[in-house]
């Protein structure tokens, strides 16, 4: 058996993971099974390294046995070059050589935690699906995944005889393109709220858009009707909510510009990769509000919206990523694919 250390490295939390493998079970089946887990708060520790060592501690008192990984993945919300990370809003710098000299655990990788998502694909179930489009699934074909959370993620898999490949990419850094009246209005709000030159996908399709379409829908009734709206800085959660349950107007709108601008990129991602193998909607937020996705197909229908090349997409496989430990799962993956 192979011990395999993981973990999800956020600027707020990290979840740190045990998990066993044996060398020739292949990882495209595999939905590694836990044996020690922990929750920390990040800047509680000044590095990852005495936040891995006091996790050691705690799983060999909790299991009751020596425990040395020989391979450890971490997944990072931010971007790794080579074999380095810099986590700004921590203060951490982390590399693989000095986190393996510091542990001691012979095999180490970072990776951005989109590209984790790529890999835990690979070990979903039907059971950790929903799908929104059957589509025509072609098996060598790529796939794509995109997921709207804190912010919005987005990442392809190239599927290729010796192994599958994982590539994580900055798309939601990609301008916003509006396609309504409303959209255009929304954009303009944004660049003159933050002073931008230009609105990233990202300030749209993610939690903080869900927010920052509210806040545009309240400031613009207010403005039209001279009179201030309610609470206007309700948190992403609350609006959803009242969007689900149909308990506040604004909030059921904002929600509706989120799933079409949503569906929209979605198809943009899809037109660029062509990916018949599935498009994979992970992030949280998806799978929070999916009666609002699938309600009149409003999802699919700004998906498909791309004049001549719509065809083209009614043929991808299109799911919905319920298990929100896809990028643990992946992060085992990637762990045990290494040397």
């Amino acid at each position: 058996m192979t011990l395999l250390l993981v973990g999800d490295i956020g600027g707020t939390k990290t979840l740190l993971r045990l998990v066993e493998t044996t060398a020739d079970r292949p990882p495209k089946t595999w939905k590694p099974d836990k044996l020690y887990e922990a929750l920390y708060s990040s800047a509680d520790f000044p590095d990852l390294v005495p936040m891995v060592r006091q996790f050691l501690d705690g799983a060999r008192t909790e299991l009751g046995r020596e425990l040395e990984p020989t391979k450890a993945c971490f997944a990072i919300a931010g971007p790794v070059i080579g074999t380095e990370s810099k986590l700004t809003n921590l203060g951490w710098t982390l590399s693989v050589e000095r986190l393996e000299a510091d542990l001691g655990i012979p095999s180490i990788t970072l990776i951005n935690d989109f590209a984790a998502v790529g890999y835990g694909i690979l070990g979903l179930s039907e059971d950790d699906l929903h799908t929104l489009q059957a589509g025509e699934a072609l098996e060598d074909a790529p796939i794509a995944t995109i997921g709207a959370g804190t912010g919005l993620g987005e990442g392809f898999l190239i599927r290729h005889h010796e192994g599958d490949r994982v590539y994580a990419s900055e798309g939601g850094h990609a301008d916003f393109s509006p396609r309504s009246p409303v959209e255009f209005e929304l954009q303009q709000y944004l660049r003159d709220r933050h002073h931008l030159p230009r609105v990233s996908v990202e300030r749209v399709v993610s939690g903080q858009g869900i927010v920052s379409i509210y806040q545009f829908l309240c400031d613009r009734a207010a403005s039209a009707t001279g009179t201030a709206i309610g609470d206007r800085d309700l948190p992403a959660a609350e609006i959803s909510k009242a969007a689900l349950d149909g308990s506040h107007p604004l909030c059921q709108q904002s929600l509706q510009i989120f799933v079409d601008a949503y569906g929209a990129e979605a198809g943009n991602l899809a037109l660029k990769l062509l990916p018949y193998g599935g498009l994979y909607l992970a992030g949280g937020i998806a799978a929070k509000i999916l009666p609002l996705i699938e309600k009149d197909d409003r999802f699919l229908n700004a998906f498909h919206d791309k004049g001549r090349m719509s065809p083209l997409l009614q043929k991808v496989p299109i799911h919905v990523v319920l298990n929100p430990q896809v990028g643990l799962i992946g992060a085992a993956i990637c762990a045990a694919q290494l040397d």
